[in-house]
């Protein structure tokens, strides 16, 4: 995605990057609410495909989560929202450190989709046994709002956890970029 729209929309696809970079002076605060609320639309929209294409088998039931992201009985390794909210802080941080640090200007040119897939591949891959992953609010909201009940409530149990966090350390972070 990152080759095919990085060029029209800075591939834009997750609030929590858009205020990363807001953070980092590296995004106009002017388009930021737009642009959040574009993409949990998006994710909304997202879920929605993928609740057609999933209903369309005998069987399907959305009680068993449709990959919304979870804590305790709904996480896929029953892990803690202690757990949950720590994997996702620390893996949403560290996919800003690789998005700031690959599109910098120092950086070398044309690499950095490749940087940010690799990056976003090694998270599923350690955080999906934790929480089925997300580092992404739009793509967690664009699942639980077709779930809703258990995966609502979690989803806004983290989020409200995760906010104060994911501010401090993006802001934090995206400060050192700034030098």
């Amino acid at each position: 995605m990152a080759y095919a729209i990085g060029h029209i929309s800075g591939c834009h696809l997750n609030p929590a990057v858009s205020i990363g970079l807001w953070a980092g002076g590296r995004f106009p605060a002017k388009e930021l609410a737009p642009y959040i609320i574009a993409q949990v639309v998006g994710g909304i929209a997202a879920g929605g495909v993928l609740y057609l294409i999933a209903t369309g088998k005998a069987g399907f039931d959305v009680a068993g989560g449709f990959a919304s992201n979870g804590y305790g009985a709904h996480s896929p390794g029953g892990y803690s929202i202690l757990a949950a909210l720590v994997s996702e802080v620390v893996m949403t941080m560290m996919f800003l450190v690789v998005i700031l640090g690959a599109t910098d200007k120092r950086a070398p040119a044309g690499f950095a989709p490749i940087a940010i897939g690799l990056c976003l591949t090694l998270i599923h891959l350690i955080s999906i046994p934790v929480t089925n992953t997300s580092v992404n609010p739009a793509r967690s909201t664009g699942v639980a709002v077709y779930v809703g009940g258990w995966a609502v409530a979690q989803l806004l149990a983290v989020l409200d956890c995760a906010n104060y966090w994911w501010f401090a350390w993006s802001s934090g972070l995206s400060f050192y970029w700034k030098v």
